[in-house]
């Protein structure tokens, strides 16, 4: 797994890592706190992750970024002009998850315990902007203390167009937090609507959760089974926060993040050895829906504006 630019972050009173790869996404891969001297595996990812041909957006936590989810299509109207987007990955005829996951980043700073890395469209690589409204840069610094890692990240925009973007990220949580039956696990997101979806793209509608949905309490990872975008998040002191409680171990892995990511993404992949809990500032497609007076978390910078956003992972 991984290759030869693989980043190690190491906490040494605790013992815990991270491992992150900048040639694919600046991608934190491998989370391992140490609980009471025992190494957990917190993030799943393909044991071929990081070899050619590896899919980035199913290990780790992939980045997503200028846009999360799908596109309608491989384009996107803004203010007037159609922009054709050719640079991302695509998902039956849609473009997916931005133009960051799959990319060479540079990494700015280097400790033991912290990275720093940045991907500009204009530097890294130029033929992005014909496909986006504006040049980007997007900063990522993965900080580890203890059982806990934190993602801190800067968007900026350093043109003198209007930046539209969204941010998302796309963690894989492996189930169970140790030895057991991933099962019995309990999932939370306090999120009380969905929004409708057709061909994993938003219709428009939102609706509050049904029975199938309703995560605002917990439910077993056995009874969950689910590809949605939920909305109207709990927030309390400016933050969320996502529960993984693992009954048979004893541990919750807690994911909180800002309240500028108005949205999560539920996925529940086909094998089963993990959950998806992925927060996005702003829904999937939303240009059109923004057209259509939805209102979809789409931000947009000015020339030299920027916007700061954290998510932090903990295992007790």
């Amino acid at each position: 797994m991984s290759g030869l630019d693989s980043i190690l972050l190491r906490d040494e009173a605790s013992g815990s890592t991270a491992s992150i790869l900048p040639s694919l996404g600046f991608n934190c891969y491998a989370f391992w706190p140490v609980i009471d001297g025992d190494p957990v595996e917190v993030f799943w990812a393909t044991p071929d992750f990081g070899a050619p041909g590896s899919r980035p957006s199913r290990s780790g936590m992939p980045i997503l970024f200028p846009f999360a989810g799908r596109l309608r299509g491989q384009s996107f109207t803004f203010r007037g002009q159609t922009y054709e987007v050719n640079g991302a990955q695509t998902n039956n005829g849609n473009a997916i998850h931005g133009f960051v996951l799959n990319r060479p980043w540079r990494v700015l700073e280097q400790t033991p315990t912290r990275a720093v890395g940045e991907f500009q469209a204009s530097i890294d690589e130029p033929a992005l902007l014909d496909q986006w409204p504006a040049d980007f840069r997007l900063r990522a610094t993965y900080t580890l203390d203890g059982a806990t890692l934190r993602i801190d990240f800067e968007v900026v925009n350093p043109d003198d167009a209007p930046l539209p973007f969204a941010l998302g990220a796309h963690p894989y949580f492996r189930l169970p937090l140790g030895q057991g039956d991933p099962a019995v696990c309990r999932i939370t997101v306090p999120a009380g609507e969905y929004w409708d979806l057709a061909d994993g793209i938003p219709t428009g509608r939102r609706a509050p959760v049904d029975e199938s949905r309703d995560l605002a309490t917990g439910r077993p990872f056995g009874e969950t089974d689910l590809d949605t975008v939920l909305t109207d998040l709990r927030v309390q002191d400016g933050q969320v926060a996502t529960i993984i409680e693992d009954p048979g171990s004893g541990r919750t892995l807690t994911q909180t993040f800002d309240a500028s990511f108005r949205h999560c993404v539920v996925f529940t992949p086909p094998h089963r050895e993990a959950i998806a809990i992925e927060p996005y500032t702003c829904v999937p497609n939303p240009f059109a829906l923004e057209e259509a007076g939805a209102r979809t978390g789409l931000r947009v910078l000015d020339a030299s504006e920027s916007f700061s956003a954290s998510i932090q992972i903990r295992l007790s």
